[in-house]
């Protein structure tokens, strides 16, 4: 019984944090797309680090800030709708992962990413941003890409 009864509180605490965190990237993506520049970078972590689409995009938050500043001072940042997200936790809770579905102007796309609590609050550390493709289309993809 006692087993079953740590086993359900493990489970319970798992889902309690999957929702609070679904929460905080889905207020994330919102951000972006109201433009709201010091909501958006104020769920970073400061080691924040943000992968995005294009060779060579691997952005530290303040070089990204500086990037993203114009888009959003424009009102025009990016929308992302979020699906199917799926997380994982380390033992202690303080470390948590995901993948999640996107839908965005770049059709399907998937992201991917790291939270790390850091006195009792939740912060995103690391961001992937992945378009997705076909594997019978890379060929043509990859053709694609080496046309100058």
């Amino acid at each position: 019984m006692k087993k079953l009864l740590i086993a359900f509180t493990i489970l319970t605490s798992s889902i309690t944090f999957a929702q609070t965190l679904d929460t905080k990237l889905d207020d994330w993506h919102k951000a972006a797309s109201d433009a709201n520049f010091k909501a958006y970078f104020g769920f970073m972590d400061s080691s924040f680090v943000f992968l995005g689409t294009a060779p060579g995009e691997r952005w530290k938050k303040d070089a990204f800030a500086k990037f993203s500043k114009p888009y959003f001072d424009k009102g025009q940042a990016w929308d992302f709708k979020a699906s199917n997200r799926i997380w994982q936790f380390n033992s202690d809770s303080t470390v948590a992962w995901f993948d999640e579905d996107l839908d965005t102007w770049m059709k399907d796309c998937r992201g991917s990413g790291v939270l790390i609590k850091r006195d009792n609050e939740w912060k995103i550390a690391y961001y992937n941003l992945t378009v997705l493709i076909e594997n019978e289309k890379i060929k043509a993809f990859i053709e694609l890409r080496e046309k100058e």
